[in-house]
């Protein structure tokens, strides 16, 4: 359990916060509590900002050589504690352990990423007069909100912290209500290997956030997580707002794929986390000609994915976040079953401690079933059988969000119409995941807007100025 007085960091200065309220954080595998959590009130969001704030003129002052060095220090500073980190996520939020490390080191990599690229990162300069200079330059906002989610929040707040914090950039983070432990550990080690109130730590629940992202002496606010979460961020927050939200990411499996290896893809995308990943597979469109033995294979390999704790090794698909979220996800199953969808496996809630929730395929699912058009975020495969790769098309392309897409062709031609026409940020062909590093996609419609990750990420982070030296007044 973390100390009380750890919860709460500014201009390098722990406490327990000034809040009386306080919450519990249970593992979601066996509900025994991980520890007590403050929650931090509207005075500690105020300090942390104007900590920041303070900070903020030293830190973008600062050669880019330096703050690159300093962000190396921060990476081997998670990395010397990543069991530590990995252990907290499981504890958590359930992830199984391999997986768990996994994020970590990834977040690892992404501050090294960052490090690197951030004494790299300048302007350009433009062609004036011969006897003035003309460039543009870029320089941090100031200070910068970030607010993370649960499901994978070592990795994803290291890209948004690195970004900020490397391109001059302060920092204020406010880790998700389900992992604040795992949070709480990450800033105490990157507050670490850089100066004090370069980044600071507010913990809590919704409020917390809510009150930091509407904050006026932000310049920014960074969050990724719902797209209910986004939607008042973006209502309340007087900054610059990078969002990354929710999807309901389609996967189109083509006539002449191998059902079997398909299966296999849908299968990762659906139930990898417990189906708790923001690019997960949310919705399964297959041709009619491979639909039977698609279906055959999916069933079996959801079947056969061991169920358990995430401490435990064997352990394939991990319980969901918490008692709340399991019911929001067999709800959405419960209402299509209803509406005449088929469950071939899964679908129930099953008996003893923990939020567990098994691999679930259904099948005729139509598109306007919530389970469908909506985030899941459950291991739940819904699928529709179509008759054509333009009528998987079609439908995929009908959507309110725009994260990311897969489709599994032989078809080039096809494949290239697909990510021609599909309105999200990613597409990917043949591989549910995966992909080069340093990728950078703008989600579209309700699933966010702004770059995301890569060396776009640091542009984000970064006003442009322009400037018209000229040499002799006249």
């Amino acid at each position: 359990m973390r100390p009380r007085d750890r919860w709460m960091l500014a201009g390098g200065r722990w406490s327990g916060g000034t809040g009386d309220e306080a919450f519990t954080v249970s593992d979601p595998a066996t509900g025994d509590p991980v520890g007590d959590v403050p929650v931090c009130g509207d005075a500690d969001v105020e300090a942390a900002v104007i900590a920041a704030g303070e900070a903020a003129p030293g830190w973008a002052a600062t050669a880019a050589a330096e703050r690159g060095t300093a962000l190396h220090a921060a990476a081997r500073a998670v990395e010397e504690r990543a069991g530590e980190l990995a252990a907290l996520v499981t504890a958590e939020m359930g992830k199984p352990a391999d997986d768990a490390l996994g994020g970590v080191q990834a977040g690892v990599a992404t501050l090294r990423q960052y490090a690197e690229l951030g004494p790299l990162h300048g302007g350009r300069s433009l062609q004036g007069g011969w006897g003035a200079s003309d460039f543009m330059v870029r320089e941090p906002y100031g200070v910068v909100g970030v607010i993370t989610p649960w499901n994978d929040p070592v990795a994803i707040a290291c890209g948004l912290v690195g970004a900020a914090v490397v391109t001059g950039n302060t920092v204020v983070h406010k880790p998700s209500e389900r992992t604040p432990h795992t949070g709480a550990l990450l800033v105490e080690l990157l507050a670490g290997a850089l100066p004090d109130g370069v980044v600071n730590l507010v913990s809590g629940d919704g409020r917390t956030g809510e009150a930091l992202a509407g904050h006026p002496g932000l310049d920014v606010v960074a969050h990724v997580g719902s797209t209910r979460a986004g939607r008042r961020i973006s209502e309340v927050a007087a900054a610059k707002v990078l969002l990354e939200n929710g999807g309901a990411d389609p996967l189109i499996v083509d006539e002449g794929v191998d059902p079997g290896w398909a299966a296999a893809q849908a299968a990762l995308g659906c139930f990898a986390n417990a189906g708790q990943i923001c690019t997960s597979v949310e919705r399964v469109y297959v041709h009619e000609a491979v639909a039977d033995e698609f279906l055959d294979a999916l069933v079996r390999r959801a079947r056969a994915l061991r169920m358990g704790p995430g401490s435990d090794a064997s352990t394939e698909l991990g319980p969901l976040v918490d008692e709340r979220h399991r019911t929001q996800v067999h709800e959405q199953v419960e209402k299509a079953v209803a509406d005449g969808a088929r469950p071939l496996a899964g679908g129930r809630i099953p008996d003893g401690p923990g939020c567990f929730y098994p691999a679930t395929v259904l099948a005729d699912c139509t598109d306007d079933m919530a389970v469908m058009a909506e985030e899941t975020f459950g291991p739940v495969a819904p699928v529709r059988v179509v008759g054509s790769f333009d009528e998987a098309l079609d439908a995929a392309r009908r959507s309110r969000y725009g994260l990311a897409a897969t489709v599994l062709t032989r078809d080039l031609a096809r494949a290239q119409r697909a990510w021609r026409t599909l309105p999200v940020g990613t597409v990917k062909v043949n591989a549910v995941f995966g992909g080069a590093p340093g990728g950078a996609a703008t989600p579209r419609r309700a699933s966010g807007r702004g770059f995301g990750y890569g060396p776009e990420l640091l542009d984000e982070m970064t006003a442009v100025k322009v400037v018209h030296l000229l040499a002799e007044p006249r």
